[in-house]
């Protein structure tokens, strides 16, 4: 009787066993969204088989995936930044492919605060303090900016604006009219009185 019971359990489990194996292969496609924007494609996404010795594939660039799965295989999508996802494939499918929109959700994890301090010890930090240079306050920057050195060398390297150059053309014009309707008086030119004097040394009266 023992025997007996024996035989049927293996049988049972040879029929079982040849029952998961046989499960049709179907062609598993998708792409990969985040469930907060449906418009949005997650990319490298994970996708391990559960059912089949824990295979991994790996989503585009764009999210899509494709790869040949079992009917009623478990798979799981994962990515750094999102909770996993569980989807199983159902069963029975007629078309031999499966075409699925999976939807991960972004996970946040709040790490604890970090302090971090740039001196090892305590005499490293005293001697940088000592040693520290304080910067300048604003009254002392506007100090600084109105200085006769600091103005000297803007008015230096700075272009002239519309205003100066406007004033310079203006003078000049004007310096030009002014010259142009007055004559010059003779004897402040030392050229004349050169000549006049080599006038009268030659002896010409006029």
């Amino acid at each position: 009787m023992k025997r007996l019971i024996g035989v049927l359990f293996l049988l049972t489990s040879l029929s079982a066993f040849s029952q998961k194996k046989e499960s049709p292969l179907i062609q598993f496609t998708g792409v990969v969204y985040n469930a907060d924007s449906a418009e949005v494609v997650v990319p490298y996404v994970s996708v391990t088989n559960l059912s089949n010795n824990n295979t991994v594939n790996i989503t585009n660039f764009k999210g899509y995936f494709s790869f040949v799965a079992h009917e009623q295989d478990s798979l799981r999508f994962t990515a750094i930044g999102y909770a996993p996802v569980t989807v199983v494939i159902p069963a029975n499918i007629k078309s031999k492919s499966y075409t699925a929109k999976v939807l991960i959700k972004p996970q946040i994890t709040n790490l604890p605060m970090v302090r971090v301090f740039p001196w090892a010890t305590t005499d490293e930090f005293r001697r940088d303090f000592v040693n520290a240079k304080i910067a300048d306050d604003d009254l002392e920057i506007a100090r600084k900016n109105i200085s006769r050195a600091s103005l000297t060398a803007m008015t230096n390297s700075l272009p002239r604006d519309g205003q100066e150059i406007q004033s310079a053309t203006a003078q000049g014009m004007h310096q030009d009219i002014v010259n142009q309707h007055s004559r010059s008086n003779p004897l402040l030119n030392p050229l004349a009185w050169g000549s006049l004097i080599k006038s009268i040394t030659d002896g010409d009266s006029k």
